[in-house]
């Protein structure tokens, strides 16, 4: 995950496994939250420019229609 490859599948991974402790554990702790939080938001952001997902695959640019 250092170097960007694959990002959004572990990122999502993290989520899922942190969410899984937190419902799996009695004890209402914030750090797997707040993990699963930083994991799904990583998963939307995705790899940066300078990572080995952009190197394979493209940086990939949204564009707004003008109105």
């Amino acid at each position: 995950m250092l170097v960007g490859l694959w990002t959004p599948m572990v990122g999502t991974l993290v989520g899922l496994i942190e969410t899984w402790i937190l419902l799996s554990r009695p004890t209402g702790s914030r750090i797997p939250l707040i993990l699963a939080t930083l994991g799904v938001t990583l998963a939307m952001i995705g790899p940066g420019a300078w990572s080995v997902d952009a190197r394979l695959f493209g940086r990939k640019h949204i564009e707004t229609s003008q109105l």
